[in-house]
């Protein structure tokens, strides 16, 4: 059976991590400091311009960088580290202004980090934010011959009478779910152990979950969720939204979840992807580590108030945005409760 601490990511260790920073990072608060640590992005009032927040968030695409080195294909993980952080700061209701870059290498190759910054400039484009600038940095002896590093940080704008972070969630609020493409970018480190460890296959094979090869299918771009939500949020009220990234459906969800209130989430209720139903079977991974580690086809989940429900998912199937009704919020301890 496959886990992905076997693959070499400890969640657990992840969370500890957090814990043990958090005084850290409080002790450097000030007034202008908006909610606390947790959130999908931090928020800052901007001095000088009251009522108005300034929505940051910085990541990386986690293992997914060896998939593109595996292809020689460099001109779109870029492209899926904008949108990965435009969607961190649009749960809160933010609009993206701009992005930064950090692009690590142990010997440069300005062709290879032209092509990088081609995959950022067009998900800037995506997301509507300017590509102020950012860091190349050459390292030999930190990164072996053909690796690198990616990350970046985008900063964006919300009023903050209009911040969302999930404490108007209620029990009886509705769940809807926007499918998600494929991995996006996370959970790639197991999925690289069961593809190409345990069943010996290589990129340039023919998937046996898709119609590509297994690169191509493990390179779809992450998508932006920017007009699905602009879309909700105007067709009735949208009091949390939560991108599933690392740690899964459970570990996203229950971030924006209020004390007092849980989620229950009816497993089958949106299709699974071909290709975590091949990686469940194939590494033999149990149906909670699967989870917590993927996304399980689902990039984004809105709470809707119960009664805005209708109009929302009629807005959205009226523009031709895939959307489905996952499941709802209960009164409960505070975690989120697969279902069949």
């Amino acid at each position: 059976m496959s886990r992905y601490r076997d693959a070499g990511v400890n969640i657990r260790r992840g969370e500890e991590a957090v814990e043990r920073i958090r005084e850290l990072c409080r002790s450097t608060f000030n007034a202008n400091v908006v909610g606390d640590l947790g959130g999908f992005a931090g928020a800052y009032r901007v001095p000088g311009f009251p009522g108005q927040l300034l929505a940051a968030s910085m990541d990386g695409v986690g293992t997914k960088l060896k998939v593109a080195i595996l292809c020689g294909k460099h001109d779109t993980i870029g492209a899926d580290l904008v949108r990965h952080c435009g969607n961190d700061i649009l749960v809160h209701g933010a609009i993206p202004l701009f992005f930064l870059d950090y692009v690590a290498m142990g010997s440069l190759d300005p062709q290879r980090v032209e092509e990088l910054v081609s995959g950022l400039a067009l998900g800037c484009r995506d997301v509507g934010c300017a590509l102020i600038g950012g860091e190349t940095a050459e390292m030999p002896g930190v990164y072996a011959a053909g690796d690198y590093d990616l990350a970046g940080a985008i900063v964006g704008l919300a009023p903050e009478a209009e911040w969302i972070d999930g404490s108007k969630i209620a029990a009886g609020d509705i769940l809807l779910g926007l499918p998600a493409v494929g991995l996006h970018t996370n959970g790639y480190s197991l999925a690289r152990k069961i593809l190409f460890e345990t069943m010996g296959l290589a990129v340039q094979d023919r998937s046996p979950f898709g119609d590509w090869t297994v690169g191509q299918e493990l390179l779809k771009s992450h998508p932006y969720y920017g007009p699905q939500v602009r879309i909700a949020r105007a067709a009735g009220a949208v009091r949390g939204m939560a991108h599933i990234t690392g740690g899964g459906i459970p570990g996203n969800l229950v971030r924006v979840l209020p004390t007092g209130l849980s989620a229950e989430v009816k497993i089958g209720s949106w299709p699974e992807l071909p290709v975590f139903r091949f990686l469940r079977d194939a590494g033999r991974v149990s149906e909670a580590e699967a989870y917590e580690v993927w996304n399980m086809g689902l990039g984004m989940i809105l709470a809707v108030k119960r009664e805005d429900a209708p109009a929302v998912e009629r807005a959205l199937e009226q523009a031709g945005h895939p959307r489905y009704r996952v499941g709802a919020v209960t009164k409960g301890r505070h975690e989120v409760r697969l279902t069949a």
